[in-house]
C-alpha cells in the first residue's frame, strides 16, 4: 500500500517559495516553524527534490527534544525516514541530510546516475534505483509502502510537487501563506514544471480547513481524485 502523502509549502502572497536565484528566504514564523516540527514528527518519512538539497541543505530532522523522546518512547526512531529525489545523484557527499541526526536516508535516483556517484553516496544512504532518465514516482512510493511508510510528508521544491501532483499521487496539501510579495517570473512556485493545458487537467483542490497563523494565513486542502469527480 503507498503511503498517504501530504506537501506542506510555505510561499509569499503572489505564490513564490523563493527568490529568482534559489536564495532561501524566511516566510512563515514561529508559530508555523512548531507546526511543522509537529506535522514531521508524527509522519514516517520526509522527501525533497534535489533542488532543495543543493539550494538549502535541510537536514530535515525533527528540531524539539520532547517530540523527538516521543518518537523514541513509541518504538520509532528519532527521525523520520529522509529521502531525496536525485536522478543523477548529484546530492554531495557532506550535505546534512546525510549526516545531521539519526535514522535512515534514501536516496532514489535513475539509470542516468553515474556509479561512482551512487557508490559515493552508500555509505550515507540506501541508494534505490527507481527508473530510467529520472525517477518514477509512482513505483518509488509503491516501493516505500513495501517499508511500512504509511505517511509521507514532502516539503519541495516545486519541480518534485508539480510532478507530484501531475502524477495524481498528492493526497493533502498545507499551504503557509507570507506576509510579503517576492515578485519574479523565474522565482520557485510550489508547482513547477510543465504545468497544464486545459482546465480539465487541473488537479482540483477541497479546502478543509483556514486559519491566520504568525503574520499569514494557513489554509488546508484535501486533493479531490480523479475517481472521486465520476
Amino acid at each position: 500500500m503507498r503511503p498517504h502523502v501530504f506537501v506542506n509549502v510555505a510561499m509569499s502572497a503572489d505564490g513564490k517559495l523563493s527568490t529568482k536565484e534559489r536564495r532561501q528566504v524566511r516566510i512563515s514564523g514561529e508559530t508555523d516553524f512548531r507546526r511543522v516540527d509537529l506535522i514531521k514528527s508524527e509522519c514516517d518519512a520526509i522527501m525533497v527534490g534535489i533542488g532543495t538539497v543543493l539550494a538549502d541543505d535541510p537536514s530535515l530532522t525533527v528540531k524539539d527534544a520532547l517530540l523527538k523522546k516521543k518518537r523514541l518512547d513509541e518504538g520509532r526512531d528519532e527521525h523520520p525516514v529522509r529521502i531525496v529525489i536525485d536522478s543523477r545523484a548529484r546530492t554531495p557527499v557532506d550535505a546534512d541530510i546525510l549526516h545531521k541526526g539519526p535514522g535512515r536516508r534514501i536516496i532514489a535516483v535513475s539509470g542516468l546516475a553515474a556509479p561512482e556517484k551512487t557508490a559515493a553516496l552508500s555509505p550515507y544512504a540506501d541508494i534505490q534505483m527507481c527508473g530510467d532518465e529520472q525517477v518514477n514516482l509512482s513505483a518509488l512510493l509503491d516501493y516505500l509502502g513495501t517499508l511500512g511508510i504509511r505517511t509521507l510528508m514532502v516539503e519541495g521544491g516545486g519541480t518534485l510537487i508539480g510532478s507530484l501532483f501531475a502524477e495524481g499521487l498528492v493526497d493533502e496539501l498545507f499551504t503557509c501563506i507570507g506576509n510579503m510579495i517576492i515578485g519574479g517570473a523565474d522565482a520557485p512556485t510550489p508547482a513547477d514544471g510543465t504545468g497544464y493545458i486545459r482546465e480539465t487537467e487541473f488537479p482540483s483542490l477541497v479546502l478543509r480547513d483556514m486559519q491566520r497563523i504568525d503574520d499569514g494565513v494557513l489554509l488546508h486542502w484535501s486533493v479531490q481524485k480523479k475517481s472521486d469527480k465520476s
